[in-house]
């Protein structure tokens, strides 16, 4: 049993706090019959004020459920099943669990309070054995409350997002560096970059490291426009880029997602522009939808189902105690086709 800080807390002090017996305390936990809602509210009151689980040894002696795996994501329902990212990084997900007989248990949330409170209710109501915590922002809630509940998670995300949490990661300032030197190789002097949600930490990576390359690479224009990661905002963002003159407008423009390149490809073909003459694309996750559009799509190219059966497999090492720790995951690679080449000299 751990709290935060200070004397060990047992749960003989929850019951003490909460006015019960610890086989009362050991019932709410357990959700056993006995109880009343009222009696079991207080229980998990008096837990929560002092920083109290039980502990992933004990629940697992318990019969907690180590066979389920919690993932919630703070997307709308409509745009996730429109995003191929997360249908492959669950898919990879999902590849791990079925090999150990485990079950995804999949919320979508509105907001990370929301996430926090879900967490914690899966948690202590013993319905999943861990987490994978997913789209990590600066100074992220979920990292001091897991902590606090003593439960087994995986963060995806950078280290420098995730706290002290066993992390899986992309190195996006990498890829996005080599995304805009290889865009300046070609002779582009004027690049844009349609971004996702400047809340998130990944996408804070990425405007960083688009803002460096640009200043090193002393290009004549560069811009980044935030959005949702929807079809419709990538093609909003495309038009205002593209509706200013040929000497003011950018020559090629990199997308934070694959949906958001190929929207950006139908508003080129609409304004009469061609790619890649007339403006180059370049497009992040390179799922099937990159390889079915004309031109195809240039990519950043990486094994999304593999990063998905990864943050499994390592969540499943956090739970054992005998995982690999934290660690990136290949970097996307640069797959060149046929949306990325002129302009030349």
């Amino acid at each position: 049993m751990t709290g935060l800080s200070g004397p060990r807390v047992t749960i003989k002090d929850v019951a003490a706090r909460a006015g019960v017996s610890k086989g009362a305390v050991s019932l709410a936990f357990n959700h056993k019959p006995g109880l009343s809602e009222a009696t079991r509210d207080r229980i998990f009151r008096a837990a929560q004020e002092l920083g109290w689980a039980p502990s992933l040894t004990a629940r697992t002696l318990a019969g907690s459920r180590v066979d389920v795996v919690g993932l919630a994501i703070c997307r709308p329902a409509r745009l996730l099943g429109l995003e191929p990212f997360y249908m492959e990084f669950i898919s990879g997900v999902e590849s791990v669990l079925t090999e150990r007989s485990c079950s995804l248990l999949l919320r979508l949330v509105r907001n990370m309070e929301e996430e926090v409170g879900l967490q914690e209710s899966w948690w202590r109501g013993r319905q999943i054995g861990g987490s994978i915590l997913v789209d990590f922002r600066a100074d992220d809630p979920r990292v001091a409350a897991v902590e606090r509940l003593g439960m087994p998670v995986v963060a995806v995300g950078h280290p420098s997002l995730t706290g002290g949490l066993t992390s899986v990661w992309t190195e996006d300032a990498t890829a996005v560096t080599e995304a805009v030197r290889y865009l300046a190789a070609l002779g582009h002097r004027r690049i844009a970059r349609v971004g996702g949600a400047a809340a998130l930490g990944h996408t804070a990576a990425r405007t960083a490291a688009f803002d460096g390359a640009a200043r090193a690479l002393e290009l004549a224009g560069a811009w980044q426009v935030a959005t949702d990661y929807s079809g419709e905002a990538g093609a909003r963002a495309t038009r205002s880029l593209l509706t200013a003159g040929p000497p003011d407008r950018p020559t090629a423009i990199v997308y934070d997602n694959d949906i958001m390149a190929v929207a950006g490809l139908s508003v080129a073909a609409e304004m009469g522009l061609s790619v890649p003459d007339d403006v180059s694309l370049l497009a992040w996750d390179d799922s099937q939808l990159c390889r079915l559009t004309h031109p195809t799509l240039s990519a950043m190219s990486h094994d999304v189902h593999g990063f998905g059966a990864d943050a499994a497999r390592t969540l499943f090492g956090v739970i054992t105690g005998e995982g690999p720790g934290s660690h990136p995951v290949p970097t996307p690679v640069l797959t060149p086709r046929g949306s990325t080449a002129p302009p030349k000299g």
